[in-house]
């Protein structure tokens, strides 16, 4: 079998594995929007009132798959994902609250991101391609060939998001440092990289508008 389609088939049997993860991990909470807008009070310091923060060292959650923000919601709030700052936001939410926040974020138009031109061939190339040498995943297998993520999966949106919190993300992954993948999908993805193809990538998902 050819190196490419060993990588493809790689990546497909990951993202079907997960596939049925994210089927036994789904709920029936029914969300409300409205409800959510009023709890977002609380988020409005950090990821703005429409979930386009302005500091990049944290994400933007507008337009992002309610499915993803109510697991990431949920996996700070039993320590799955660890933040001190968020750990303290969500410890009084119920379930309820985090389907409510997650409906009406992702229901908001994300800003567009910028990217590094200088950047962007190496990232396009690792997003859609992979590295067959170091065999490393094509990002686009889960996250799609637009930036889209995945909702049924619970992959996240990286189109437009900020540069300095995806390169963050990466890293934490890389280390290890977080861990909240299932089954281990990121960081087996993010170890593999290069610091430079991390940096490229983070860039390339940024412009992808």
């Amino acid at each position: 079998m050819k190196p490419f389609l060993r990588l493809t088939l790689s990546a497909v049997i990951l993202f079907s594995s997960s596939i049925a993860f994210a089927q036994e991990e789904a709920t029936s909470t029914k969300a409300d929007a409205a409800k959510g807008k009023d709890l977002s009070k609380t988020c409005v310091a950090c990821h703005g009132a429409d979930g386009n923060s302005t500091n990049p060292i944290w994400p933007k959650i507008a337009g992002q798959n309610a499915s993803y923000i109510e697991k990431q919601l949920n996996d700070f709030k039993i320590d799955k994902r660890k933040d001190p700052l968020m750990k303290g936001i969500v410890a009084a939410l119920s379930t309820q609250d985090m389907a409510d926040l997650a409906a009406y974020f992702s229901a908001q138009g994300t800003k567009p991101g910028v990217a590094d031109e200088t950047k962007v061939e190496l990232g396009r190339a690792i997003y859609k391609g992979g590295n067959l040498q170091t065999k490393v995943s094509a990002c686009s297998a889960c996250h799609s060939p637009t930036g889209q993520g995945n909702p049924a999966a619970k992959y996240p949106s990286v189109s437009g998001q900020h540069v300095k919190y995806l390169v963050k993300q990466l890293q934490a992954f890389k280390s290890g440092e977080r861990a909240n993948d299932a089954p281990s999908i990121m960081r087996d993805i993010a170890e593999k990289m290069s610091d430079a193809e991390i940096d490229a990538v983070a860039e390339y998902m940024s412009g992808l508008n």
